[in-house]
């Protein structure tokens, strides 16, 4: 089974449809080609989808990197457990 980086990899390949999308902490929007506010939204709608979690909005209104949207989905996955 894959590691849920691994799986958030994927959704972020698919939002983005680039299939070499590679994610780290330190990865900001503007290093994505086609990442804007329309786009982000799609991003964390797909999130919640793939990993059955529910984000507030003021937990992702200033998220500063993929470093801090990771360490939200993993905080999110083990209160659902």
């Amino acid at each position: 089974m894959a590691s849920f980086i691994e799986e958030l990899n994927q959704v972020f390949r698919a939002v983005f449809d680039d299939d070499t999308i590679e994610i780290y902490p330190e990865l900001v929007s503007y290093h994505v080609p086609g990442w804007d506010s329309f786009s982000y939204v799609t991003l964390l709608m797909s999130i919640e989808d793939h990993f059955s979690i529910e984000f507030e909005a003021r937990e992702v209104a200033n998220l500063p990197n993929v470093g801090a949207l990771i360490t939200l989905v993993e905080k999110k996955l083990v209160a659902k457990k």
